[in-house]
């Protein structure tokens, strides 16, 4: 990593068929060995189950599931005096974005299931109504937060 200056960042296309950056981020996300075309039969497999068992738009789908697991606080092992304490601290929107993306994959990567696609689209259509994995781990990450207030002065 450069000393003087950030690196600049990557400008990320939308992707072919609903032409939604944020989709297109999620395929890179769930994307296993450079596999592209994949990754993109796998999503859009799962966002035609989606449609057929929800009788709604997939993306309005998609982007509630990601708005529910999205994060604000996590807690960050800061050392002080020889002891650690886990910090509060509010999370910055990129890494925000990529933390719900992550959980959506890994959680959909752990359900049991017939195909990528259809764990998938259960995890989403979990997440967008507010339970799931996903949503656990987005509890506990904000639970863990607040149990740890008491250490806030400690952000640096």
């Amino acid at each position: 990593m450069p000393r003087r200056s950030r690196p600049p960042r990557r400008e990320i296309e939308p992707d072919i068929k609903y032409d939604s950056v944020i989709v297109a981020r999620f395929i890179n996300k769930l994307m296993m060995r450079g596999k592209k075309s994949t990754a993109e039969h796998i999503i859009y497999d799962a966002f035609d189950i989606i449609e057929s068992r929800v009788h709604k738009s997939p993306l309005d789908i998609f982007e509630q599931a990601v708005n529910n697991a999205t994060p604000v606080l996590e807690v960050k092992p800061r050392r002080v005096g020889g002891a650690t304490y886990q910090v509060p601290v509010e999370v910055r929107p990129e890494r925000r974005l990529s933390l719900a993306m992550r959980w959506l994959v890994q959680n959909a990567r752990n359900r049991t299931g017939k195909s990528m696609a259809e764990k998938l689209a259960a995890e989403l259509m979990d997440a967008a109504q507010g339970q799931g994995a996903t949503i656990k781990k987005k509890e506990d990450t904000h639970r863990m937060a607040e149990a740890n207030r008491a250490f806030a002065h400690y952000r640096w």
